[in-house]
């Protein structure tokens, strides 16, 4: 038997200008600089003789595998992908693209960006609309509350500020 995975639900298509230029540059390094050197060694590798206990040239194919993947993988996303470049028709509401501010419970003050599931990054303060928080923020505006259960518990926010920059 086989491992069955179900299907996960594909997030959502949104992405920023610079969500979506990073990804273009991801898939022109890995076209054009990464896989030609990769396949140069793999050539390289496989003039030696005896590829089956040629370490460089099995590694070298396993590269390769993991590049086309990738590969494809980026093609299709950027090709389904809807680019948000402009500011929603009510700025005092919370939308795709925002910069929020909340405040917990205890006083501290966070912010974040809603962006897409292909550039979340929690270190740039960057958190995907798919998350349970991004969801809760969602069409919010400043004053809102909001109560996210989470593994240690209740959290309550409050959010503070809403900017679109």
């Amino acid at each position: 038997m086989g491992r069955y995975r179900t299907p996960q639900k594909p997030g959502s298509k949104y992405i920023t200008p610079e969500g979506e230029k990073t990804l273009k540059d991801e898939l022109h390094f890995l076209w054009k600089i990464k896989r030609p050197e990769v396949t140069q060694a793999v050539s390289e590798a496989a003039a030696q003789g005896d590829r089956s206990e040629n370490a460089e040239y099995i590694y070298g194919k396993k590269q390769l595998r993991e590049i086309d993947s990738r590969v494809r993988f980026l093609r299709k996303r950027l090709e389904d992908m809807i680019v948000v470049n402009q500011t929603p028709d009510k700025p005092s509401h919370i939308y795709f693209g925002a910069w929020v501010t909340l405040e917990n419970d205890d006083g501290e003050e966070s912010l974040f960006r809603l962006v897409g599931p292909d550039e979340f990054d929690l270190s740039k303060g960057y958190l995907s609309i798919d998350s349970p928080l991004g969801k809760a923020l969602l069409k919010k505006q400043v004053d809102d509350e909001i109560e996210l259960l989470t593994p240690k518990g209740m959290v309550f926010y409050s959010i503070i500020k809403i900017q679109y920059k």
